[in-house]
């Protein structure tokens, strides 16, 4: 079992102990095949423990069965679920994960939960990521918005992705004094920009 997968576990076993259905978690999180996991995936009645258990374990192993419900768990207001599915969706390999990483990022009524679509972006290297990114962090630079971390996360992405469209926004970025630093930081990786 690789480490985020036994963290999951470890995570959603206190979700199924209040339940008290330990025994199917570890079934699922050792024992169960790609058709029983995929199952729990569509069949009614699952508890969301046991669907996020099942799309990571799917999702890890290139099952595109896994997509929707990664992308739906990519958007949920739990954190620990969101990073579950980020990194499951990034080790998927499916070609509409960036676009939806995209649309997930660019959603200005879900921005509370954008942190982990925009740091997929990043780890995905797709032709949407840079363009939404910059999307992103324009919202985020207007005054008063308070999803800092959404845009220091971008401000990151972009540096990690050093793509030349992002100067402007990052030069823009350099003048918000939580963003100053890795804007430097970012702008530095991007060719052409020391």
């Amino acid at each position: 079992m690789d480490e985020e997968l036994r963290a999951l576990t470890e995570r959603l076993r206190t979700e199924a102990d209040a339940s008290g259905d330990r025994a199917a978690c570890d079934r699922l999180a050792e024992i169960a095949g790609p058709d029983e996991l995929a199952a729990v995936l569509t069949e009614p009645g699952h508890p969301l423990w046991a669907r996020e258990l099942a799309a990571f374990r799917l999702g890890s192993a290139g099952d595109r069965r896994a997509f929707e419900s990664l992308v739906l768990l990519l958007n949920h207001r739990d954190p620990p679920r969101c990073a579950a599915a980020a990194e499951a969706l990034a080790r998927l390999g499916d070609p509409r994960t960036a676009r939806a990483a995209a649309a997930l990022a660019t959603n200005e009524l879900r921005v509370a939960y954008a942190l982990q679509p925009v740091r997929l972006l990043a780890v995905l290297r797709a032709p949407e990521s840079v363009p939404a990114l910059i999307t992103t962090l324009e919202r985020r630079l207007r005054p008063h918005d308070p999803y800092h971390r959404i845009a220091l996360a971008c401000v990151e992405a972009l540096g990690t992705l050093g793509d030349a469209r992002a100067t402007p926004i990052l030069r823009e970025a350099l003048t918000h004094p939580a963003l100053t630093e890795a804007a430097t930081a970012a702008l530095a990786r991007i060719p052409g920009q020391r």
